[in-house]
């Protein structure tokens, strides 16, 4: 069980997180889960294609691991609580290992490969959900938001590296990279096997209750808490506008630039906001200690969209690339703050499905976000879009962050959390029923007197 408190010295550093065996054990697995997944999604595009040379096929090809998440995201994670951890990592590992080598057969007919491709999917919100309740675990302190930040920055870099390495192989053999993504499964199975400790399951047997009640306890632990509330709307709207310049990307690039190097400028953008959350998990994560990182989430809230509103104004694609850029550093700088303090308020029994919840919400608001202003960008150009966008985004940050539990709020909820920990696994959440009114103090004083 981790240690709640910030560490009294001040920030935790790389190479504390790092000295924590079981924490490189994860990160260099995921990393390698990562590459190999982005890898495939490029090459699974390519085979597609060239075997139906149908965009719309080759598209759904890309899309389909997001389905998993749409369909059944929170019932698949509370099977992470309900196994050891360990178990549940390896053993997704080891079918989505499989899985793939059956989609690298040549010649496969196209419905099988997408079938395929959706079972292998389905292993990914409990290998997910089991990694992110870990984390807590094996991290104590501090160490669990800069863990947190650094798993972030390196899923990011994954996903540029990932999608370059895969289109250079697709481009020769898809079959090659499709079966590199089998070896990185296994290769992450057997790191988690010698590096992970075999804790005991999180929610025990005689604690257990239907599957569909206890998915159901996940919304109720998040939403009927204020503070986890609060801190999931933070989260779920900042999702709303920052990947909207990464979605319109292609048909942005395509209005502004008409000298043919589109392509040139569609990658640019897309790039940006990762690379921008890269450095921002970096340097707010290492340069800002607890108190301070506390402190500025509330304003980074409302420069992530803020930095986007002069989209309104149509720039190159460089001044894009460097606003969205922007909009990512600042994402990054609120998001394992608040991740860091969402898993503190958390009974170890609901971590894995309360990550279920958020990251399907997390899921369908993205989506629901592209496609919104891509329909709204056949009307009108994209850049006012975009513009109006962040705009209404800055309006509706500006409203969650006036709104945001006071110190007593928060400390009660990760009180609560602890005490949930400490008698043990519940039957139903410890749902937190204080008031959320707006702040009188920065929200970094509040979790102070939390954890103090």
């Amino acid at each position: 069980m981790s240690d709640e408190r910030p560490d009294p010295e001040g920030p935790a550093t790389f190479r504390e997180v790092f000295a924590q065996g079981e924490y490189r054990a994860v990160f260099s697995a995921s990393v390698l889960s990562w590459i190999g997944d982005y890898i495939a999604k490029a090459a699974v595009t390519v085979l597609v294609y060239r075997e139906t040379d149908s965009v719309a096929l080759s598209a759904a090809a890309f899309a389909i691991s997001y389905l998993p998440w749409l369909v059944g995201g929170p019932l698949l994670t509370t099977l992470a609580d309900r196994y050891r951890y360990r178990q549940v990592m390896v053993v997704c590992d080891l079918v989505r290992m499989a899985l793939m080598v059956l989609v690298a057969v040549p010649h496969l007919p196209v419905p099988a490969v997408l079938g395929l491709l959706f079972l292998t999917t389905l292993a990914n919100p409990p290998s997910q959900a089991a990694r992110s309740a870990l984390m807590p675990v094996i991290l104590t302190g501090d160490r669990v938001v800069l863990g947190l930040s650094l798993h972030a920055s390196a899923g990011q870099a994954a996903q540029v590296g990932g999608y370059l390495i895969g289109a250079a192989i697709a481009a020769v053999n898809p079959t090659a990279a499709l079966l590199i993504n089998a070896a990185t499964f296994g290769a992450s199975a057997l790191v988690v096997r010698l590096g992970v400790r075999n804790r005991p399951a999180a929610t025990a047997a005689a604690h257990r209750s239907h599957l569909l009640r206890e998915t159901a306890q996940g919304f109720q632990l998040v939403f009927g808490t204020p503070v986890l509330r609060a801190i999931a709307l933070l989260v779920f709207s900042a999702m709303l506008f920052s990947i909207v310049p990464e979605g319109l990307a292609a048909a942005w690039a395509g209005e502004r630039d008409g000298s043919g190097d589109a392509g040139l400028a569609q990658a640019l953008i897309m790039a940006a906001n990762p690379v921008g959350f890269i450095l921002g998990g970096l340097v707010i994560g290492r340069a800002c200690g607890p108190a301070r990182r506390l402190r500025v989430m509330r304003p980074l809230a409302v420069l992530a969209p803020l930095v986007l509103v002069p989209a309104l104004l149509d720039p190159p694609p460089p001044v894009v690339a460097l606003l969205a850029a922007g909009c990512g550093f600042a994402v990054a700088g609120l998001l394992p703050t608040a991740n860091g303090l969402f898993v503190r308020a958390l009974p170890d029994g609901y971590r894995a499905r309360a990550f279920g919840v958020m990251a399907t919400g997390v899921q369908v608001i993205q989506g629901a976000a592209v496609l919104i202003t891509g329909v709204l960008a056949d009307r009108f150009s994209v850049p006012l879009v975009v513009g109006v966008w962040s705009a209404a985004g800055v309006l509706l940050m500006l409203l969650i962050t006036v709104r945001w539990p006071d110190a007593s709020s928060v400390d009660a909820a990760v009180r609560a959390g602890a005490q949930a920990r400490t008698g043990g696994a519940a039957t139903r959440p410890p749902v937190v029923t204080q008031r959320s009114a707006p702040a009188q103090e920065g929200p970094a004083s509040g979790v102070s007197a939390a954890t103090r």
